[in-house]
């Protein structure tokens, strides 16, 4: 079975890595997988039979990604050679461009949510791909049960899908003792990512334990500006450390002593998966879908009240000042992963494209 993943690029974003440890285990498993962008940013490894289409050919005029998106999208699915037997489509308004041409052509097309439907910003742009576009697609998937009524009432199959664990368990218990918080997000959507009010947080946390640091993973210049000068206002630029995009998240996961969450909303957040695998405490906001799935609160991290700043510093000085808490949350965070192993999703993944192709083989994952 052919199946063609379309996303805008490939950058280091939860959304992109999941697209990557899908496209790998489809491929594994006999599919023929193809990624489609139309802007640069290849930042993950892909399996060898996983091939690379990159339509990213400005356009003369209304270069939108959408626009661009759809035009190419259009004209490369024109030559029946091209066309696979699925395709699926990632992040919402790329609806825009995969809906359309998958019905112009009849091709069989999931599109899956990143994000939950009460995220605050609801654009025209959004408003129109869920409420009329998403009617089309054989298939919506969902990260979460909050989500299920709302896309249910738009589509007749809706499917939750969690995201698959991107990183290898990390079972080791070795000590940690570098006193680094870290945080990971695309610096651009810092209101997003709440990186505005982790500024405000640092400042707290520092003021008390001046020998701890914060770090922030992840690239935008725009974002890093803005978050750069805040710093600055707060007086708290020696103890946060804005590292850009890194390859060895894992690796900076695997040696740091808290992992914090200090998004406004998410859908179900992929970094605190990768955070909670490589057996670092957690903390987050329980934010209106995603943490809640991941962290049980006192067992395995700690939930904090949506956007309560004085509760986030409170507990984190906790951790900071309570080892074998932050050891135990660490350990439990690691055993309670079990649903998002690859293999289950992966399984999941293969069914819901059988159904769609019934004349295919089923993989013998289970």
């Amino acid at each position: 079975m052919k199946i063609d993943f379309v996303i805008s690029n490939l950058k280091g974003d939860g959304a992109q890595r999941v697209i990557c440890t899908l496209a790998n285990y489809l491929a594994e498993n006999g599919y023929t997988i193809r990624i489609i962008t139309f802007r640069d940013g290849d930042y993950y490894e892909l399996h060898e039979k996983v091939e690379r289409v990159r339509l990213h050919q400005k356009l003369a005029i209304f270069d939108s990604n959408l626009i661009r998106a759809g035009y190419h999208l259009l004209n490369f699915y024109r030559k029946k050679e091209n066309r696979p037997d699925i395709v699926s489509s990632h992040l919402n308004t790329m609806g825009w461009a995969t809906i359309p041409v998958s019905l112009i052509y009849g091709l069989k097309l999931t599109v899956s949510e990143h994000n939950n439907h009460s995220e605050k910003k609801m654009t025209p742009k959004v408003w129109f791909v869920w409420n009329v576009l998403y009617r089309f697609p054989d298939a919506v998937t969902i990260l979460t049960r909050h989500d299920q009524a709302y896309f249910e009432a738009r589509n007749k199959n809706v499917v939750l899908m969690p995201y698959p664990l991107p990183f290898e368990l990390n079972l080791s218990q070795k000590v940690r003792d570098d006193k680094t918080i870290i945080a990971v997000g695309n610096l651009d959507r810092y209101h997003h990512k709440g990186f505005d009010n982790l500024i405000e947080i640092v400042a707290k946390v520092t003021e008390k334990h001046d020998d701890w640091k914060f770090m922030v993973v992840g690239e935008g210049d725009e974002g890093l500006a803005f978050l750069t000068e805040k710093a600055k206002e707060y007086g708290v630029s020696d103890h946060i450390i804005f590292a850009g995009y890194r390859s060895d998240v894992r690796e900076l996961m695997g040696t740091s002593e808290i992992f914090m969450l200090s998004s406004r909303y998410e859908g179900l957040p992929m970094v605190l998966l990768e955070a909670a695998s490589q057996g670092i405490a957690c903390i987050a906001y329980d934010c209106v879908s995603g943490p809640s799935e991941v962290i049980e609160d006192g067992v395995n991290g700690f939930l904090v009240t949506n956007q309560d700043k004085a509760e986030m510093v409170e507990k984190t000085i906790r951790l900071i000042e309570d080892k074998e808490m932050r050891q135990k949350f660490g350990a439990n965070a690691v055993r309670s992963l079990e649903r998002f192993d690859p293999e289950r999703i992966g399984a999941r993944w293969d069914r819901l494209c059988q159904g769609l192709s019934p004349s295919s083989t089923t993989l013998s994952t289970t």
